[in-house]
């Protein structure tokens, strides 16, 4: 978690629920809330003219979402969508802006997940010129393993599905789960039904 939920609660945050597919905030509207996901998972995307989908991220447990535009007056630029059932911390710019003044620590932790989710983003970019899939979920898998914080073989539960994993390197989901099953012939990651462990 980003910050920590009591001190968001006893400032005035409210939890709010939201239902699969349902919109967190949409392109095109202006910035009102500190928005940290309590449970769940939210796919940021835009829609592009031809009515296909770009996601940039699928954020879940404990990240926040939208939180650069709390600092600038442009208003978003992506969708937020609920993929499964969450919970969503809310709590007004006003208020956030006034915590982060008041503690400065809790404003660089906050720059600090900005700029690592910064560096995810261009990561997820340099994908689209890789054409050998393998090669691009071993990057994706490597760099979510280094961002958790794990070092051993198979220590890490990769927390996306298959299909999530399509969306975020452009693949097709059948591609994902051949290529998944021939990492686990390399003994690159272990299943488990499915679960994928790196």
């Amino acid at each position: 978690m980003i910050i920590c939920e009591d001190l968001l609660f006893s400032h005035g945050a409210r939890l709010e629920k939201y239902n699969v597919g349902d919109y967190i905030f949409e392109e095109g509207t202006g910035a009102k809330y500190y928005l940290q996901i309590k449970t769940g998972t939210v796919k940021l995307n835009t829609f592009l003219e031809d009515g296909k989908e770009f996601v940039h991220g699928l954020p879940f447990d404990g990240h926040c979402i939208g939180e650069s535009y709390l600092f600038t007056t442009h208003h978003y630029a992506v969708n937020a969508i609920a993929v499964t059932n969450c919970e969503i911390i809310k709590i007004s710019k006003n208020k956030i802006v006034s915590i982060l003044l008041e503690t400065p620590t809790l404003m660089l932790e906050l720059s600090r997940y900005t700029a690592d989710r910064l560096h995810f983003r261009y990561m997820i970019s340099s994908f689209l010129a890789i054409s050998d899939p393998m090669v691009k979920l071993e990057k994706l898998f490597d760099h979510l393993k280094n961002y958790f914080g794990f070092e051993e073989a198979y220590s890490f539960l990769i927390p996306y599905t298959r299909q999530q994993i399509a969306t975020l390197t452009g693949l097709r989901v059948e591609t994902v789960i051949r290529n998944v099953k021939k990492m686990q012939e390399q003994n690159l990651v272990k299943l488990d039904n499915t679960k994928i462990y790196y």
